[in-house]
């Protein structure tokens, strides 16, 4: 895996960031690869908040891997600051060869030196297989989490 590149995300990126979001069963209905225009805006107020980090995995030119990581300062845990990890996603050509973990792991360390305290992240119910490979990368099911559609 000497051949990745992971690096922040940038507009030319978007088609295969968007393409890894709708290639499952929940973001095929809640993703619209034909309209790119809402997540260019994304991209760019994600760009400009410093706590904000969209990267992408790139091999021999081409995006195979995204995730988001978002630093939060705090009062809780004696003020203490956490990140957390979203929209992880392999390109399915590339799965099973680590390349999450490659993700996860640059996400830990960039947690690290933005010296948090805790890293986080959220799993859909139905997606039992992504819950072993957190718990496999040493996160443990802590919680129970809510969400409210506005």
């Amino acid at each position: 895996m000497s051949d990745l590149d992971i690096r922040p995300a940038e507009p030319a990126d978007i088609p295969a960031i968007v393409a890894m979001l709708a290639d499952d069963p929940l973001g095929a209905h809640r993703e619209s690869p034909d309209d790119l225009a809402p997540y260019r805006s994304a991209l760019r107020r994600l760009a400009d908040d410093p706590h904000q980090h969209v990267v992408v995995a790139v091999r021999d030119d081409r995006v195979v891997g995204t995730l988001q990581l978002t630093v939060i300062p705090g009062l809780s845990r004696r003020g203490a600051t956490r990140s957390v990890i979203e929209g992880v996603r392999v390109h399915a050509d590339e799965r099973g060869d680590g390349l999450g973990t490659r993700l996860i792991q640059w996400a830990v360390d960039e947690s690290r030196r933005q010296e948090c305290q805790l890293v986080q992240l959220t799993s859909d119910a139905t997606r039992t297989d992504a819950h072993r490979f957190y718990e496999r990368l040493g996160f443990t099911a802590s919680h129970v989490g809510f969400k409210l559609s506005l």
